[in-house]
């Protein structure tokens, strides 16, 4: 006989960047897991430092960074935890990224600009990552940017249903706030038995975040009205949409979307908003000016699901049967 033969069992070791570190705890909290110790900081010039404090040979490693502000930071420190992984001889490389950074430059809309989703992608497999695990990507087609698995998680159970617990579905009506999100709108239907309708804009596309609303498609006089979308940035968008809503005779609207950017002005768009609520996810951390002002904010938590999903990747078993109900 040749070789050795081992009897050791599978190990799972959950890491987080700096990003969001709360977000990490929980989804760890819910594994019944440690997050594993690790030491990070700066060097004067901006330059990031990564080591473990304990050996990741031979397991299957989890590392959970959400792409938020500053952005190109934290997407370089997962890259450099990625690579310390792959040097520290980690048997698999899962990176979850609960809000995928550069999700918008999906495709080239004029000559001459860059496609970053894919680019994002492409510097992840190369730093060493073997799976990536995100929560609504902006589009579907970024799952094929990745030469590898792709789970892809969603928070409609958890939006719909907080929204159809709390608003009596005989009056509720589901919003796209543009044509691209009525798929997305479409399952939201199915799932709480309400109408559907649509907000005509037109984005200018020589100035970032400006947007023209036209008109609203479907009956809304007089319902609860649900905007539906993945990320709210400045807000621009999402406020029109609703003051569209409210000009066309809704009775009331709510704001949900999984992922709340919330840069820039959007603090007092919110804050000047008709809109009732914001429901998000906690993919992202909530400003502390918004998260401490704003009553009308609510933050439901996504680490459940990522923790199920982590679960049935290290498990091999099924990430989609996690949402077959849908």
């Amino acid at each position: 006989m040749t070789g050795i033969k081992t009897t050791g069992e599978k190990k799972l070791m959950f890491f987080s960047g700096r990003a969001h570190p709360e977000l990490a705890e929980e989804v760890a909290q819910q594994l019944g897991v440690g997050v594993v110790p690790t030491k990070a900081f700066d060097f004067a010039n901006g330059e990031i430092y990564v080591r473990y404090q304990e050996s990741a040979r031979g397991a299957d490693c989890f590392l959970i960074q959400s792409h938020t502000a500053p952005i190109n930071k934290w997407i370089m420190e997962q890259l450099i935890m990625i690579d310390a992984l792959k040097r520290a001889s980690a048997r698999s490389i899962t990176v979850i990224v609960p809000f995928y950074g550069y999700a918008r430059q999906d495709k080239k809309h004029r000559g001459r600009e860059p496609i970053s989703a894919r680019l994002i992608a492409d510097l992840m497999k190369t730093a060493g990552a073997d799976r990536i695990l995100t929560v609504d990507l902006h589009t579907d087609q970024i799952q094929g940017f990745f030469d590898g698995p792709v789970d892809h998680l969603f928070a409609l159970p958890l939006l719909a249903d907080y929204v159809g617990d709390k608003v009596d579905r005989k009056k509720l009506t589901v919003v796209s706030p543009d044509a691209g999100r009525v798929r997305v709108a479409d399952r939201w239907c199915d799932r709480l038995g309400a109408p559907l309708a649509i907000v005509h804009k037109r984005r200018d596309k020589d100035v970032a975040n400006q947007v023209t609303v036209h008109e609203v498609v479907g009956e809304v006089k007089g319902r609860v009205c649900v905007l539906v979308d993945d990320m709210i940035d400045t807000g621009g968008t999402i406020c029109a949409a609703a003051d569209a809503l409210f000009a066309h005779g809704a009775e009331d609207v709510i704001v949900t979307a999984t992922h709340g950017v919330l840069s820039g002005p959007a603090s007092d768009r919110l804050k000047n908003s008709r809109v009732s609520e914001f429901v998000f996810t906690n993919t992202l951390p909530t400003p502390a000016e918004l998260g401490r002002d704003l009553d009308k904010i609510t933050v439901l938590s996504i680490a459940p699901t990522i923790a199920s999903a982590v679960r049935e990747v290290f498990e091999d078993g099924s990430v989609t049967s996690l949402f077959d109900e849908q």
